[in-house]
């Protein structure tokens, strides 16, 4: 019953709140603040956190059913700032004090504070066990000096959880850091993009920026396992949101068919477009099928890291075919802003990037699977 009630909730929010506004705000590249309070009165915001930080506990099986009625906006820059905190709350959650917790958490939950995390640097993408960015001890706080790039909300974050160096080289020198958004020494710039265009990004500065150090999250030099844990639930978000991206595609060049006629006869009675149709079909099926997989099994208590990666990428994969798709039948219409193919079509490389890219989430399943 819990699954039916959320999906009612999110699908009014969707459509009263939403779908009348996307078009504008990607325009204006960015959406109203007021709009995580909004989301965080329906629960959203603290669906899958645990009940004594304040959160909803929820399965992977209510995520997946946000996510897909969140997706019918075909709009994926909206979903990654709006729920940022899913990836900048866990490690406070998992490494926060108690009382770090207890005065964090909750105004983050009920859509008060905006959460982000800080991990990819401008020299060092995804290789998180070499990155530069140093805290030092300072009595009873951390100087922190370096620089991040591609933060998802970081221009507006009140608090970033941000991946430092406390120690010597490699993983086992990194700690993490919650980071205050008015902290002394730190400098934010937007940063424009192919997609995503609402959604706030930014490139951290960090120049003698004293942070306490009470707001360490875990033990000094022991971050890298707490920010690892983190990456299993976004790549299965993002693989979410992938393809239920490429099921609004579908549902866009499927309505386009019916309605559009060349030639004295409605596009779908094309055996070419029929064609196109059903690729993108059987892709959204097949990775529909591998999605509900992987979230039973973690459902299950289970954490199939290979699948997960696996996972992410064919989601990926399909969200390009079917974008690609739905621009090649809506014809020039594909080509103007405002569609959802448009718009998805110019988002689909940050599927392909974020979380990992493609090629290192190979690598990293082959090493699971023992291939290495």
């Amino acid at each position: 019953m819990m699954e039916e009630a959320l999906r009612a909730t999110v699908r009014r929010f969707v459509d009263q709140e939403l779908q009348p506004h996307i078009n504008d705000w990607e325009e204006a590249g960015v959406f109203p603040r007021a709009l995580y309070r909004q989301a965080g009165d329906l629960g959203l915001l603290a669906l899958g956190f645990p009940e004594a930080e304040g959160g909803i506990p929820a399965s992977y099986r209510n995520l997946q059913a946000l996510n897909e009625e969140l997706c019918r906006t075909g709009c994926g820059g909206l979903l990654a700032s709006l729920f940022s905190h899913r990836i900048g709350a866990p490690p406070i959650v998992h490494g926060g004090s108690a009382e770090l917790r207890a005065r964090v958490l909750p105004e983050i939950f009920a859509g008060d504070k905006i959460s982000a995390l800080a991990v990819t640097e401008p020299g060092g993408g995804s290789d998180v066990a070499n990155l530069a960015t140093t805290a030092v001890r300072d009595g009873d706080h951390y100087i922190v000096n370096g620089s991040k790039t591609f933060i998802t909300s970081g221009m507006r974050a009140d608090w970033l959880t941000v991946a430092v160096r406390t120690g010597g080289a490699g993983a086992g020198g990194v700690s993490a850091l919650l980071v205050p958004g008015d902290a002394p020494g730190l400098a934010r710039s937007p940063l424009k993009k192919m997609g995503w265009w609402c959604s706030d990004t930014a490139e951290l500065h960090f120049a003698q920026c004293r942070v306490p150090a009470a707001n360490l999250l875990g033990a000094e030099n022991a971050g890298f396992a707490l920010l690892m844990r983190n990456f299993n639930d976004e790549r299965l978000m993002l693989a979410m949101h992938a393809c239920y991206l490429a099921q609004a595609c579908l549902d866009e060049a499927g309505e386009w068919a019916r309605q559009r006629k060349t030639f004295g006869k409605a596009l779908v009675q094309h055996q070419a477009v029929r064609h196109k149709l059903v690729e993108m079909a059987t892709r959204v099926e097949a990775t529909r099928a591998f999605i509900d997989s992987v979230v039973a099994r973690m459902d299950a208590g289970e954490a199939p890291v290979a699948q997960v990666c696996m996972l992410k990428n064919f989601a990926a994969q399909t969200m390009q075919v079917c974008a690609d798709h739905a621009v090649q039948i809506l014809g020039g219409m594909g080509f103007m802003r405002g569609t959802v193919a448009e718009r998805v079509y110019r988002d689909v490389k940050v599927y392909m990037i974020g979380g990992g890219a493609e090629e290192i989430l190979n690598d990293l399943a082959a090493r699971q699977l023992g291939w290495s």
